[in-house]
């Protein structure tokens, strides 16, 4: 075996095999989800010091972002009162003296010895006399490699916990450095000079340990590159594979497609004519379909995925549409299903509440191939459940689906066709990241005659003025929802943190201060002292399929007036009826979330109106701007933007995204060009070698197995 090989294999090694990694510290660095050693090679750093730029204490200016060098002269720990600890640091540079402060972090007083030179990054106060930093970036200058301070302009800052200390992260990453310094580039040389791309050896150490911006720059463009290609290529071969047996189905136009269009009571919009054109496009050639429809919410894609249903039964194919769901399984069977009876369309539902006896029925109508179209959610992949003829597969919110749980219904016919939708809005450089083996159909305006949908943002102590306005609407007739999050807060619990200034604090960490009973609790209030003479429903994710059920069906007859929900309703639920909307708790959803929320109302005749409970407070200003971009705009790509400056994509969709954990580095929003070269490349090395079997393919191959090793399945439960 060459040294190459032993690099190789060292990266999938357990951390204990690097230089320094006792089993001790390796329990603690795995409490960090670094458990390898490609683990700790990818555990890149946070922030850089920039020590190019850095001020005297004499000259900082109070407020300003300053970095200063100098050295330790006094550390000092105090506690004032039981569990406040608080450790000072002051700071000597010749010119001043500046204290850095730090809060209930007493283990830190161990990396600080009195003449220590050190750098503190962070913004300059002044408190009892003296120039001051709370919680600063520290770099320990006296440990950076091989004492070269001088010559370094940036300091990269990991992160640490009470047992790893960032010393020792650069100590450990140093020395896994060293010991894959053979590592072999999984990157071909050709697709590496062409893009002006370092070497992966190269990029590693300038990522963990860059002299200057140049140098960081050269490494993130590198390792970003790499992580887009990688799950490019992933899912390209995923789908390929999907597709391989059989001949793809050629289908045409005919006598269901046009009933349809006849049976709807509206012209559709001309952007869902031209998704539907598309569609059409790619299921009457030659080649399997692979598209995704991407709707904001209300821009009416369930009628153009109709459609796709249509031209499946006018070839006499079957079709098979999944939803994450029952409750929106059934919806779309209530949608679809009239129009399909007047098209002459044969369709069924099959979910886990189906009855022994329906789902016998409909398991005979699907193998036999009498049944054109089957809605269903996560049943239809169950093994029993086969097809005469399958030839298209509609998936909705496709993400909230493991890879495999999409693979196998897709499976269950030849070369099907494939339409996923989604209603989460999706800048088109992070759906070219994340489906960029997909073709994508854009809708974006929802319809002319729906009114728009009105947004604000109300204080706890003013709800009283939402409930007024809903009360009022009610008396018209109309229908309301009450959201709470899907593990809440008592109504108690709410109005003692908001007196006490401490809600948003409490909803970002405070788990010994949730209620799982929140939303029986509300809309037990509710009932018994807001809305007294209505009817307050219940719909959280606890509840049985037949109990969910029900509840969707008073909603959507009118016999519930008020429903208090989680985010069960979030996507697809479709009451026109229902105008009114309050989210209690509104700090702790990202902003794509509220606007899905939001998009429940106003789907009808008549404006919706949100109102948006939270208290941000003025230093909480993430959440003060996730509320101004609500009222400001109703546009979901938009904001969808703003979601992803704010939380990166990461949080926009969720881990279940397949592969999504693995981009590290990528940041769609300033990696357009990068994710653009990536998608290109992915395309143009699978067309001329589809198995990645060439010889100078075969490095990314196995880098390929090895990064989504761990990435195979993802399930999800309704909320």
């Amino acid at each position: 075996m060459t040294a190459r090989d032993d690099a190789n294999f060292l990266l999938a090694a357990p951390v204990e095999k690097v230089r320094a990694v006792s089993p001790a510290r390796a329990k603690n660095l795995a409490k960090m989800g670094i458990r390898t050693v490609s683990d700790l090679l990818q555990n890149y750093p946070h922030r850089y010091i920039d020590l190019s730029h850095t001020a005297s204490i004499a000259r900082a200016q109070i407020g300003e972002f300053v970095t200063i060098v100098g050295q330790v002269d006094e550390v000092v720990q105090k506690q004032p009162r039981p569990r406040m600890d608080i450790l000072e640091v002051s700071l000597f540079d010749g010119s001043g003296i500046l204290m850095a402060v730090w809060f209930r972090q007493p283990w830190m007083a161990k990396r600080f010895a009195k003449g220590m030179r050190v750098a503190f990054s962070g913004k300059i106060g002044f408190e009892y006399g003296f120039k001051r930093m709370n919680s600063p970036l520290v770099a320990f200058l006296d440990d950076a490699e091989k004492g070269a301070t001088d010559a370094v302009q940036l300091h990269s800052v990991h992160h640490a916990t009470e047992n790893v200390s960032a010393t020792w992260m650069r100590r450990f990453i140093a020395n896994a450095l060293e010991q894959t310094a053979d590592l072999s580039d999984p990157l071909p040389a050709d697709l590496r000079v062409s893009r002006n791309l370092i070497s992966k050896k190269a990029a590693l150490r300038q990522i963990h340990f860059p002299h200057d911006k140049k140098e960081l720059a050269e490494a993130h463009a590198r390792i970003a590159y790499e992580e887009v290609l990688c799950l490019q290529l992933e899912m390209m071969m995923r789908r390929n594979d999907e597709t391989s047996v059989g001949t793809p189905h050629e289908h045409t136009p005919g006598e269901h497609v046009r009933a349809l269009r006849k049976a709807l009571p509206y012209e559709l919009t001309d952007e869902q004519e031209q998704a539907v054109e598309e569609i059409s496009r790619d299921m009457c050639a030659s080649t399997c379909m692979n598209r995704m429809l991407l709707g904001d919410v209300g821009t009416g894609k369930t009628v153009v995925a109709a459609f796709a249903l249509a031209l499946a039964a006018d070839s006499g194919l079957q079709a098979a549409m999944m939803a994450p769901t029952e409750v929106l399984a059934r919806q779309y069977a209530q949608k679809m299903g009239p129009l399909f009876d007047t098209c002459g369309i044969s369709w069924g539902i099959l979910t886990g509440a189906t009855s022994a006896q329906e789902r016998e029925t409909l398991l005979e109508e699907a193998v036999s191939g009498t049944l054109s179209v089957l809605f269903g959610t996560h049943a239809l992949i169950e093994p029993d459940v086969q097809f005469a003829h399958l030839s298209l597969c509609v998936i909705d919110e496709q993400h909230r689906f493991g890879v495999n749980q999409r693979a196998r219904l897709r499976m269950k016919g030849e070369c099907c066709d494939l339409l996923v939708m989604t209603a989460t809005p999706i800048p088109r450089t992070l759906a070219l990241t994340l489906y960029g083996d997909l073709e994508t159909s854009y809708i974006r305006r929802r319809p002319a005659s729906r009114p728009p949908t009105q947004t604000c943002v109300v204080s706890r102590h003013a709800r009283g003025r939402a409930y007024e306005e809903i009360r009022q609407a009610l008396k018209e007739g109309r229908q309301a929802y009450v959201i709470c999050p899907l593990v809440g807060l008592s109504r108690k619990k709410r109005a003692e943190h908001a007196e006490s200034g401490q809600m948003a604090a409490s909803l970002r960490g405070g788990a010994d201060i949730a209620d799982p009973k929140a939303a029986e609790q509300e809309a037990a209030h509710l009932q018994r002292d807001v809305f007294q003479g209505y009817t307050v429903g219940l719909l959280t994710g606890h509840m049985t399929s037949a109990e969910k059920q029900q509840v969707m069906h008073d909603f959507h007859e009118g016999n519930i007036h008020v429903l208090v929900a989680t985010t069960v309703v979030e996507v697809g639920i479709d009451v026109p009826n229902a105008t009114m909307m309050m989210i209690e708790d509104a700090e702790r959803f990202g902003l794509s979330q509220l606007h899905q929320l939001r998009g429940r109302v106003g789907r009808g005749q008549y404006p919706g109106k949100v109102f948006l409970v939270a208290d941000p407070g003025k230093e909480d200003t993430e959440v003060q701007a996730r509320m101004d971009a609500l009222v400001s705009t109703t546009d979901g790509f938009e904001l969808a933007q703003a979601d992803l400056v704010a939380r990166r994509e990461g949080d926009v969709l969720g881990d279940r995204q397949h592969g999504a954990a693995t981009l590290k580095l990528v940041n769609v929003i300033d990696d357009e060009k990068l994710i653009s070269f990536a998608h290109e490349d992915a395309r143009a090395l699978l067309a001329h070698d589809p198995h990645l079997e060439a010889p100078q393919n075969r490095a990314l191959h196995r880098e390929i197995q090895r990064v989504f090793a761990h990435y195979d399945e993802t399930t999800t439960k309704g909320a």
